[in-house]
């Protein structure tokens, strides 16, 4: 099995590598692409509650950890890819997360959760139809916080269409990659 590593690029665990077995649709958000976007979630990440959707390598919920996030939640349905972001949990000794093998599309139609998420990694694998999927739950499974942020990733080929009421924040471009960040409103301000 193929091995990939991710660099941390910002906070308490700056050049830390967290460590990944290749899978199927596994694609981990590139440098650059993690530093625009964490500049992008400054003002949101400090003390947020995140759910990392699709994990995979975990480099997203793992930097905003090192940012100061409260608490990650990792869903992933791939048994090697949760052991994985398991032990990058026990390296960092990241008391903060949680990682649960799950789909998340069961996940969050199923789950009773406890808390609210108001920051959201969506990073499905591309060429599948999990993102409009998943965010619709996202939205009727109630556990996005009033003014929740939710960044986005997918393949610049795909015409996507997110809940009515997420505000778009911002978005790029960088190759085959779009990525953008939304805004959760309970209402719609007209």
């Amino acid at each position: 099995m193929n091995r990939g590593a991710c660099r941390i690029i910002g906070g308490r665990w700056r050049g830390r590598k967290v460590i990944f077995d290749d899978a199927e649709g596994l694609r981990p958000t590139t440098d650059r692409i993690r530093e625009t976007v964490f500049n992008w979630l400054q003002p949101y990440i400090y003390q947020s509650c995140c759910l990392d959707c699709f994990a995979g390598s975990g480099v997203l919920g793992f930097e905003a950890l090192s940012r100061g996030a409260d608490e990650v939640v990792f869903l992933d349905n791939n048994r090697n890819t949760v052991k994985k972001l398991q032990d990058n949990i026990n390296t960092l000794q990241a008391s903060d997360a949680s990682v649960l093998h799950q789909d998340a599309l069961h996940w969050l139609s199923a789950a009773v959760l406890n808390h609210q998420f108001n920051l959201v990694f969506l990073d499905p694998p591309f060429h599948s139809d999990l993102l409009a999927k998943v965010s619709a739950l996202l939205v009727s499974s109630g556990c996005l916080a009033e003014d929740a942020i939710i960044y986005v990733e997918h393949n610049i080929d795909v015409d996507i269409v997110m809940p009515e009421n997420w505000i778009c924040l911002k978005q790029k471009k960088a190759g085959q990659v779009a990525y953008k960040l939304y805004q959760h409103r309970l209402r719609i301000i007209e």
